[in-house]
């Protein structure tokens, strides 16, 4: 989801695109309140580290971020916010705001789920198995899921792009009353996939473009079937471990590695910890990611750098083709066929938005969003909680476009 020079999408579409981050996020951890730096990223990623506040005192820009979080905070209600920010590697600030839950600090080595965080992994272990002549992205995916509708006309890039038409089972409003009501209930990937396929297509297979859940949970079963590996473990060989990412890993179950930033919401009526709710409904089995702000910072700059892909990969990861999509017909609303533009269009697995490359997941009472600038090697990564009056949206991303106006405002962050 990155663009240049945008202009601001119209409210219908800016509500619209607010469903993009229904990718989940859930949980952080706890652990040292001493005040400790965080040693700085080398170029293979963070050594031995734990993910610790900045050493005080703070430079003026160090500061001049932190303020920008302490009164976002305020003026979001927000329980908590964690924040890290880097410039071409060298840290400006990492701290956390706030409460876990009442008398427990908020730690930045808490870790927190980051739902689409892992789209942009997937995208980029495409990719690599691509630049390998392991597969190709135009292949067509009947070979691996003969099960899928229309399946010798949906191309893995297809998948990847979310331009297969295929229905988004998230937005199901029949999914939400299953859902609501029983937060805690495990989902299987043929359980999810039943939702889509009750529906017809939205358009032929590669001529619009509609953000869908599905894409990237069939993405993720054709890859461990072309792979032979488990989704979890190739993104732990190809992803992880490259970038020194010690403290992103996969859960199968709800459970989330201590210490834990708690979480809480008001999404069915009334505020209520939400921290343990089973995230299995958000992305394939292998694939429902924890991490830590430190982390999240290091995937945004990696990530957004294309560090793990070569020149001509990264440009497709950038760009696959998806600009000229999308925009309003008679089979699909312009609500769910977002326009694609240069200014704004999603990439393989990526936001694109005014240069900036960008995931914003949000689920449950969790927030969070990974950002980076190529043009300045700017990145941002914000975590935050929410209380009973904090209003609704990915505050997260509002605390990123407050400190990206103010770092590198000829270059506005705008993901909404």
């Amino acid at each position: 989801m990155t663009r240049t020079s945008p202009a601001r999408p119209p409210a219908r579409t800016r509500a619209r695109r607010a469903a993009l981050v229904c990718a989940a996020l859930l949980a952080v951890t706890v652990q040292t309140t001493a005040v400790a730096p965080a040693l700085a990223e080398g170029p293979g990623g963070p050594g031995a580290r734990e993910c610790a506040r900045t050493a005080r005192p703070l430079d003026a820009q160090g500061r001049e971020v932190l303020d920008i979080a302490r009164k976002a905070k305020d003026d979001l209600s927000l329980n908590s916010v964690e924040l890290r920010v880097t410039v071409g590697g060298r840290e400006v600030v990492t701290d956390a705001l706030g409460e876990s839950m009442t008398g427990v600090p908020a730690r930045p080595d808490m870790h927190f789920r980051a739902g689409s965080v892992a789209f942009a992994h997937i995208g980029t272990a495409l990719l690599q198995l691509v630049e390998e002549r392991k597969v190709r992205l135009d292949d067509t995916v009947e070979r691996w899921l003969p099960f899928v509708p229309k399946a010798d006309r949906i191309t893995l890039r297809m998948l990847a792009t979310n331009t297969s038409g295929l229905h988004d089972y998230v937005t199901d409003p029949a999914f939400a009353a299953e859902l609501g009501p029983h937060p805690f209930r495990h989902w299987t990937p043929q359980q999810l996939l039943a939702y889509p396929f009750s529906h017809s297509f939205w358009y032929e297979p590669g001529t619009s473009w509609s953000y869908s859940h599905a894409n990237y949970l069939l993405l993720t079963i054709a890859l461990e079937r072309i792979t032979g590996t488990r989704i979890d473990r190739l993104l732990e060989e190809r992803v992880w471990r490259p970038l020194g990412l010690r403290n992103t890993r996969n859960n199968f179950t709800p459970d989330i590695p201590e210490p834990v930033l708690h979480a809480f919401t008001s999404d069915r009526g009334l505020y209520e910890e939400s921290t343990f709710w089973n995230p299995s409904w958000t992305t394939a089995p292998g694939a429902v990611i924890t991490t830590d702000i430190c982390d999240l910072a290091r995937s945004a700059r990696a990530i957004g750098a294309g560090e793990l892909l070569s020149p001509r990969s990264y440009r497709t990861f950038v760009n696959p083709g998806t600009v000229g999509l999308g925009g309003g017909s008679a089979t699909c609303p312009e609500t769910i066929c977002l326009p694609q533009t240069e200014g704004w269009h999603f990439g393989l697995g990526v936001i694109v938005a005014n240069t900036w490359l960008a995931q914003n997941p949000s689920f449950s009472g969790y927030a969070a969003i990974q950002a980076y600038l190529p043009s300045q090697r700017l990145a941002i990564a914000v975590s935050t909680t929410k209380t009973a009056n904090t209003p609704a949206g990915n505050t997260a991303e509002v605390v990123a476009e407050r400190i990206a106006a103010e770092l590198a405002p000829d270059t506005p962050l705008t993901l909404s």
